[in-house]
């Protein structure tokens, strides 16, 4: 297990189209919880906005959130601010748990309907994903940016 100094733990979710401020408000939650910042892009909701304010109870005040039109500018913009290692969870990537991490990094988690846009995508430096042993093989947004998030800090050794 990699062990990295809780201030190199430095982690930005892009939220691609997110639809639903309660899927949003959950991952505000999840970033307040382990230090992450916030990119949303396009119609994401944002601070402020009041179903997300109800949904984030007070994390959307606590965690650094930034809007930018689209995922491929946050990612671009990111990766010239310095992030060494830019991820989108899909299906099909490399496990959560399996993967080594680089600081700081970027997690770029896309609209349910819609996924993450194809241009970012094409931008990003690897997949990963979690293991799936249903017939539905999708979990909600939020519970896969949490899943995914512990399995970050866990394999990094800042949670145990």
């Amino acid at each position: 297990m990699t062990k990295i100094e809780r201030d190199n733990f430095k982690v930005t979710l892009v939220l691609d189209r997110l639809r639903r401020a309660h899927n949003t408000g959950n991952i505000f939650r999840i970033a307040e919880a382990l230090g992450a910042d916030i990119a949303a892009c396009g119609y994401t909701p944002c601070p402020p906005h009041p179903k997300l304010e109800k949904t984030a109870m007070g994390a959307d005040r606590m965690v650094k959130c930034r809007h930018f039109e689209t995922s491929l500018e946050a990612v671009e913009t990111l990766r010239s601010e310095g992030y060494r290692m830019i991820l989108a969870a899909e299906p099909g990537g490399n496990g959560a748990w399996e993967m080594e991490y680089e600081f700081p990094l970027v997690l770029v988690l896309g609209n349910e309907a819609l996924g993450i846009a194809e241009d970012t995508l094409d931008s990003v430096d690897a997949i990963v994903s979690l293991p799936m042993l249903g017939e539905k093989a999708s979990i909600n947004v939020g519970n896969a940016a949490a899943a995914i998030m512990y399995a970050v800090a866990a394999k990094s050794g800042i949670v145990k």
